[in-house]
């Protein structure tokens, strides 16, 4: 469907002139959406790919044919609404600042533990606190991801604007994510511009992640059930400046007390 004409293009002068329609044999640059995904290049790059007509469904007569040249933000035309009632009134309300922290390691290396343990904390002390798992997570909101790199971004991604809505709530977020890339860790990071962002990393050796194999992952991965696991079939990266390292081996009384100080 055509959404919008953007101009009727003046073959002979090359001037883009303003039109709400176009007729036979008119050239002009306008925006379509599709009901479907479509795979598509720019017809500069792909002519093959680049290239579409457009089909009266009725009549089935071609009645335009295009070049693709890019495509449009989805975002484009939305806008921020702001409210009375801010984070900071929020969290006010309840007595605290909100704060995201966020839990980065191995699977096994004990984030969900640690996690647990630091919601409980701050349960006890009357403050308002959330985890977000991220394999609880992949049971429902996330569960069309796989687990190849762009699957593991968007991953990521979803989780820090989840986190970010929770904290404009007022609340205290806690992430345990394993997160194996620092492009996205940073990325997850640079959209809390107003909220106290903490990133812990949970370093514990893979040796010992595959003794505990809490879930069975590592058992699974060593018979190439699951392809691209974190510490096996895919590298993590470590954290360049994380605010917090923590000894995945060590007590969690120990660990408890280092995030407690920390935030």
């Amino acid at each position: 469907v055509v959404t919008k004409i953007k101009f009727k293009l003046d073959v002979n002068t090359g001037a883009q002139d303003a039109a709400s329609t176009l007729k036979v044999n008119e050239i002009g640059s306008v925006e379509i959406a599709t009901n479907s995904l479509m795979a598509l290049l720019p017809y500069e790059k792909s002519r093959l790919l680049g290239n579409f007509v457009l089909v009266d469904r009725q009549t089935m007569h071609t009645v335009a044919a295009g070049m693709f040249d890019h495509s449009l933000r989805r975002s484009s035309n939305i806008h921020h609404q702001d409210y009375e009632i801010d984070m900071k009134k929020r969290a006010a309300a309840k007595n605290q600042e909100a704060k995201v922290i966020w839990l980065t390691g191995l699977s096994g290396s004990g984030k969900s533990t640690i996690a647990n343990a630091v919601e409980k904390q701050l349960f006890i002390d009357g403050k308002h606190a959330y985890v977000l798992d991220g394999d609880n997570l992949r049971l429902g909101l996330n569960k069309d991801l796989g687990f190849t790199p762009g699957d593991r971004a968007e991953n990521v991604r979803r989780v820090a604007e989840i986190a970010k809505l929770m904290s404009d709530a007022g609340l205290i977020v806690i992430v345990a994510l394993v997160s194996p890339f620092e492009a996205d860790r940073e990325a997850a990071k640079a959209i809390f511009t107003s909220t106290p962002f903490y990133q812990v990393f949970v370093d514990t050796p893979v040796e010992i992640c595959q003794q505990r194999d809490p879930k069975g992952l590592y058992a699974k991965a060593n018979k190439g059930e699951i392809p691209n696991f974190t510490g096996l079939g895919q590298d993590y990266e470590m954290p360049k400046n994380p605010d917090l390292i923590l000894d995945g081996t060590a007590e969690l009384s120990a660990n408890l007390a280092a995030v407690l100080k920390l935030i």
